[in-house]
């Protein structure tokens, strides 16, 4: 199979349930149950692609610190390969208020570098050797997208949850044959798709959180694929990259898009059933198990 490279991605999050996001105005919450995890979209990524045994390495920046070092070992325990620079300020967390419907306020409290001192020799020997590059809008990552042009990769990226016209996208979108974002901040997200697809790629994805996911493939079908809703949300999180780490993991398999989406949508619904970014359960029998008894039809 494949080898992917994941560039980019990794924090420590404190994570705090509420039944509703709360108002605007001043109180005091009693109860607040909560959680701490290894966060964010490079993680879920290769923690889901991990247990589905696509080879993966991930690449982060992350600090010298506590929070870090709690990174390093979950990552380790959960066998991802995982590789890091060092960030001098420190490990970038994150605050995320989770109501019960998966609603959420995330709240950086503390940001990592727009730019580190990155071994780029070790970067580059991984860029070389992988098939697939998955492309984080982390900003660390920017200065890299030169040297993935150069060895003429296919690229993936996940822009979440975009704005129509942000001009910090554009790198990401320029360098990206595969694109996946979201439609919480788009007015139309059909005629961003296909502004999207315009600009020479092969394939768009549109999730809609729990009203599904939208594809446009480059030959202009439209695909539609509603979300699975018999899994009991416990926490939201991650949601998204196990989604793309499904679709990724048909796609290898050179299935066609339908399916693609279909198994996406099964890492999904599982994830959202975790207190972690990926159903712990997760590998590739179970998600084709899953598939056949859920959505073949």
């Amino acid at each position: 199979m494949k080898k992917i490279f994941i560039i980019g991605g990794t924090t420590f999050d404190h994570i705090v349930y509420l039944p509703q996001l709360p108002q605007p105005v001043p109180q005091t919450i009693h109860v607040a149950p909560f959680n701490e995890a290894t966060g964010s979209t490079g993680a879920g990524k290769a923690l889901n692609l991990t247990k589905l045994a696509v080879p993966n390495t991930l690449h982060s920046v992350l600090g010298n610190d506590e929070y870090g070092k709690k990174i390093i070992a979950f990552l380790n325990e959960q066998a991802v390969d995982f590789i890091y620079d060092v960030d001098p300020k420190g490990t970038e967390r994150h605050i995320n208020i989770m109501d019960a419907d998966g609603g959420r306020i995330s709240m950086f409290i503390t940001q990592s570098s727009n730019e580190v001192a990155l071994d780029l020799k070790k970067i580059e020997q991984q860029i070389a050797d992988c098939d697939i590059v998955v492309l984080n809008i982390i900003p660390y990552t920017l200065p890299l997208i030169p040297l993935i042009k150069k060895y003429k990769k296919e690229v993936w990226t996940d822009l979440h949850d975009y704005n129509d016209g942000n001009p910090y996208h554009e790198p990401f979108i320029d360098a990206a044959d595969h694109i996946f974002l979201s439609s919480d901040n788009l007015s139309d997200h059909k005629t961003t798709m296909l502004q999207l697809l315009n600009k020479n790629k092969e394939l768009i994805i549109c999730t809609h959180g729990k009203n599904g996911a939208t594809a446009l493939t480059k030959s202009g079908e439209w695909i539609e694929q509603p979300a699975l809703k018999n899994l009991k949300l416990v926490d939201a999180n991650g949601a998204g990259d196990s989604f793309f780490a499904g679709y990724l993991f048909g796609y290898l398999k050179n299935y066609d898009v339908i399916k693609c989406m279909q198994l996406g949508t099964i890492c999904a619904a599982y994830c959202i059933s975790s207190a972690q970014l990926c159903y712990e359960k997760l590998n590739a029998d179970f998600l084709i198990t899953e598939w056949e008894k859920e959505l073949n039809i």
